[in-house]
């Protein structure tokens, strides 16, 4: 039987703490969030709905990128014990030049929808935390105005091959002269695929104010205030656009492109030539005999070809046939630090990542991204911590599998 009693209000006193956290509403919402998948929910109830798909959704029925994501679920580690992990050291190097983390910010496009912040607040993070970020081809703010939002930041410019190569070319050459130190060639996008979220949400480019879409803009009034009165979108390829994403894409992109385009990048691009887009050896040795300094797994975060080969189950393959040539880096479904820490255990040099800093883009802005870093940077520190590592060095295939 055990005794009881009335405790005393000095004792209840004790455990009563309110959590004071600092800051605006933003900055406390932004400080509740201790995952990616976390700022995925705040990023969810921020925008309208067909902006939040548009990011978070894929090509089909979105089979690929459910598969990425179980990729990552297969992973397990095999730690080692007894090791002083007091200080932990993640950065490495991407392309010759130091990196905080073994991740760059991917390129994504429209990037102004999510937070009219846009890609400037992408680049002034990755200028903070040191990590290099690529800029889209469809991106919302111009190579010269990042490069005047972010002058210390590392920048990579992404290009989508078109039809009209003097356009491409002269894009180049407007990345060339910003000071853009890598180019990031995509391959995998000679149609669009099939968005299907995006059709039946009817989204265009920018939104059409529909009878839904203004029902929608009810309940997030404070996301459409922020695009009414901010400065138009203005893309870096394109003045105005009135379509779908499907129906831009399909109308600019060049499905004619060949390796010969990689070769001619390389001969006249002076800087480092990165292929995306390579889910395949073959095409990974072809890559880079035509002169890639790095290829990047990926089937696009699973947005075109619908079952598409999973990434991360091609990474170990691919950068044991090319990784003595070139720098092998992989995308799609990297949504936690232990994510990159497995994908670089399991052969690549580095993480990009797209949708996670995105998220806090939605739910915060610059300091939504800026969170999202936080938790990547924390998660890989640890994790590393937990396996018995202090530099990425020691991430070798003895420290991850992936389970059958």
């Amino acid at each position: 039987m055990v005794e009881r009693r009335v405790p005393r209000w000095s004792e209840f006193s004790e455990l009563v703490r309110p959590r004071r956290l600092p800051g605006d509403a933003t900055d406390r919402r932004l400080a509740r969030a201790a995952t990616i998948d976390d700022l995925r929910e705040l990023a969810r109830r921020t925008v309208p709905r067909a902006v939040f798909d548009y990011t978070d959704g894929a090509a089909g029925a979105e089979i690929s990128l459910r598969r990425s994501r179980e990729a990552f679920e297969r992973v397990e580690f095999c730690p080692r014990v007894l090791r002083d992990v007091s200080v932990v050291d993640p950065s490495t190097t991407l392309l010759g030049a130091p990196s905080a983390l073994p991740l760059a910010f991917a390129p994504t496009g429209f990037t102004r929808l999510m937070n009219s912040e846009g890609e400037s607040a992408v680049g002034r993070v990755a200028e903070r935390v040191g990590v290099p970020y690529a800029l889209s081809t469809m991106g919302t703010t111009s190579v010269e105005a990042l490069a005047a939002a972010a002058p210390a930041a590392r920048k990579w410019f992404q290009l989508y091959l078109w039809r009209d190569r003097d356009a491409s070319a002269a894009l180049v050459e407007r990345a060339r002269a910003a000071g853009y130190e890598a180019l990031v060639l995509t391959v995998d996008t000679p149609v669009a695929g099939p968005r299907l979220r995006d059709v039946r949400n009817g989204f265009s480019i920018p939104p059409a104010l529909t009878l839904r879409t203004m029902a929608n803009a009810a309940v997030h009034p404070r996301w459409w205030v922020d695009l009414l009165t901010t400065p138009p979108l203005e893309f870096a390829s394109l003045r105005s656009w009135g379509g779908t994403v499907a129906d831009l894409a399909d109308r600019v992109f060049e499905p004619a492109a060949t390796l010969a385009d990689v070769e001619r990048l390389r001969a006249s691009w002076p800087g480092a030539l990165v292929v995306k887009g390579v889910q395949g050896v073959d095409d990974a040795r072809a890559v880079v005999d035509a002169g890639a300094d790095a290829v990047v797994v990926s089937n696009h975060g699973g947005r075109q070809l619908d079952r598409s080969p999973t990434p991360l189950e091609q990474l170990p393959a691919i950068a044991r046939a090319v990784g003595d040539r070139a720098e092998v880096y992989v995308d799609g479904g990297v949504l936690d630090g232990a994510d990159v820490v497995a994908a670089v255990a399991l052969g690549a040099r580095a993480c990009l990542v797209g949708r996670a800093y995105l998220y806090g883009l939605m739910a915060g802005g610059e300091r939504g991204v800026q969170r999202a870093a936080d938790i990547l940077t924390r998660e890989i520190t640890r994790t590393m911590q937990l396996l018995g590592v202090t530099s990425v060095a020691e991430l070798t295939p003895e420290r991850a599998r992936l389970r059958p």
